[in-house]
């Protein structure tokens, strides 16, 4: 990466939770030039059978290669990346970075050495998953909770109709475990790109204090060490924003989305 060009970034989610890795990467890299492709017709991904769901992500992303010649893809999302990085790479030249459950930093900065990873159910009861968790896990008690539902609020939340508490309550509720204090969940691994937007009701209803851990800013810091060779130039055009539906976003959304600068 080394033209005078600003340097095309493509971020891919199944809808707005990879806006939580945008806001990261752009805070890094703000003279990049973003595009940033929602796949809301295929929205929810976390109970589609696998087969299919390579089938579409491929497609998706390969379209929007295409069209818009990116010199970077980011897989925003932990249910794509699991379930289908290794065939993007396979079928595309361009470099691409992925977003996995970040059971690794968990553990290594567990107190209680119990740890919980949030997801949706397909990323948690994944095999890419519970590899992670026997390769960087075997000190720590790992809770594993699949949420059907929080992605969706997270969704709503972003368009101005938020769930109800006790909806967002009952979610993260398996996260906590019993027993003495020494061996509480100290620290969740937030395990979809959706729930950083959730993070201050989490915080909120929480049983008790813990580090929720975003992938985000590590995603950032691996975008920025790919584009170490183009030094940084102006602050880029204003980022775009492609629904897979080809719906306009409704006016609470299209507002929430201009906070991020599309």
């Amino acid at each position: 990466m080394t033209e005078s060009r600003p340097a095309t970034v493509l971020i891919f989610d199944s809808g707005v939770g990879g806006l939580t890795v945008f806001r990261e990467i752009v805070r890094a890299r703000p003279d990049a030039r973003y595009i940033y492709v929602a796949d809301d017709a295929g929205f929810p991904y976390g109970n589609q059978p696998e087969a299919a769901l390579i089938a579409r992500i491929v497609d998706v992303v390969g379209k929007a290669i295409a069209l818009h010649k990116p010199d970077l893809v980011v897989i925003a999302c932990n249910t794509a990346s699991t379930l289908a990085l290794a065939q993007l790479r396979a079928a595309y030249p361009v470099p691409f970075v992925g977003t996995v459950p970040a059971i690794k930093p968990a553990c290594a900065q567990s107190k209680s050495k119990r740890i919980a990873v949030l997801g949706t159910q397909s990323t948690v009861s994944r095999e890419y998953t519970r590899a992670l968790i026997r390769e960087f896990a075997g000190d720590c008690n790992v809770v594993l909770v699949g949420s059907p539902k929080l992605a969706g609020y997270a969704e709503l939340e972003l368009a101005g109709t938020p769930a109800p508490d006790a909806d967002i309550k009952s979610e993260i509720a398996p996260c906590f475990g019993e027993g003495p204090p020494e061996h509480y969940t100290d620290t969740i691994v937030l395990a979809c790109t959706h729930y950083p937007l959730l993070i201050e009701r989490f915080r909120a209803l929480a049983a008790w204090p813990v580090d929720w851990l975003d992938p985000a800013p590590a995603i950032a810091r691996r975008v920025a060490e790919l584009m170490r060779e183009r030094p940084p130039g102006p602050v880029g055009e204003r980022p775009r924003i492609f629904f897979t539906s080809g719906r306009a976003p409704a006016p609470a959304l299209a507002g929430a989305l201009a906070q991020y600068g599309f």
